[in-house]
């Protein structure tokens, strides 16, 4: 019998070893993904208020708040499609979200300030 260790290798070898995925992971990719459906139906919800007790300035600031919660249901669903194949290759890789956000955030500033000069200007 040998002596060699089972799983040795040479030294500029890596070995690949399954990983297991918990279920947790799948859990969390889909609780992110619920999170920001449940934010644009509210976003979609004070759009649909403006639109019918707004003004026309109100009815411009719905379909801009409209396009703002298409935009960010758009990306939630390419994230939530895009974390789940990752997870399912079992990737290593980040999937924390740095520009998602931000871009959201901003998005909604020039939505509001757009209906708050129309507001002025009035």
């Amino acid at each position: 019998m040998s002596s060699r260790p089972l799983l040795a290798s040479a030294p500029s070898k890596r070995i690949a070893l399954p990983t297991r995925v918990e279920p947790k992971v799948f859990f969390a990719n889909e609780r992110t993904f619920l999170s920001w459906l449940n934010f644009t139906v509210i976003l979609g919800g004070l759009a649909v208020g403006l639109l019918n007790f707004g003004d026309n300035i109100g009815r411009i600031s719905a379909g801009l708040f409209t396009l703002v919660a298409m935009g960010a249901m758009l990306y939630a669903l390419v994230t939530f499609h895009w974390r789940a194949r990752t997870i399912r290759k079992r990737g290593q890789g980040n999937f924390d979200d740095r520009y998602g956000p931000t871009v959201l955030a901003v998005t909604l500033l020039g939505a509001v300030v757009v209906n708050f000069v129309l507001r002025i200007m009035e």
